[in-house]
């Protein structure tokens, strides 16, 4: 689910707690957590809705003015049905963060995220590529990632959509302007140097 930014802010300060989406399928599950890009939110139900019985209580919840706005807010075929999805932030820190902010890498530790790392390179149609990226964020902290994604050759959404996969393990952190290993993936990558090439 995409959270654009009128929704990431009003989930934040408490005011949006329904969103409305026209999906084919739902792509959301009741029960999981989801990262908003500010926050963590729990999908607390999903339902799939006539646009005639949205009343004006869900309008205010779900941060419009007026069903007018709302229903002109909907994206996709007119067709395809709509969903009302009933969502409660997450008031704790977003587990990514936790597992960023390790430094301190055991063995098992090490091996693990080796382990994943050549499972992401061995399934992706570019071949390896894990190694490739951290050591350029590692030398290039905080060059935009247009940049950094010329330099791989690669197209800017691609490589942003490469480094989220990495920013999963906790190994990237994203900055204002591009990216920086975490202290996990700065002691992951001194580990695999020390060792030999990533």
């Amino acid at each position: 689910m995409r959270f654009e930014q009128r929704l990431r802010d009003g989930i934040h300060s408490g005011a949006i707690v329904l969103a409305f989406r026209r999906w084919k399928r739902s792509q959301v599950v009741p029960g999981r957590r989801y990262r908003t890009g500010i926050d963590m939110v729990e999908v607390e139900s999903v339902d799939v809705v006539e646009p005639s019985s949205v009343d004006t209580a869900q309008v205010r919840e779900a941060g419009y003015a007026s069903v007018g706005e709302l229903l002109a807010d909907l994206r996709g075929d007119p067709a395809l049905p709509v969903y009302r999805i009933r969502l409660r932030r997450i008031d704790e820190p977003d587990p990514r963060d936790k597992l960023a902010s390790a430094a301190s890498l055991t063995e098992a530790d090490v091996a693990a995220i080796r382990t994943r790392l050549e499972r992401m390179d061995r399934s992706s149609s570019r071949g390896p590529w894990t190694g490739a990226v951290l050591a350029l964020i590692a030398d290039r902290p905080g060059v935009v990632s247009t940049i950094l994604a010329e330099a791989m050759g690669w197209e800017r959404h691609d490589f942003k959509l490469h480094v989220r996969r990495l920013k999963e393990l906790g190994l990237t952190l994203s900055l204002d302007v591009g990216y920086q290993l975490s202290p996990r993936g700065k002691s992951y990558l001194n580990c695999q140097r020390t060792r030999g090439p990533v």
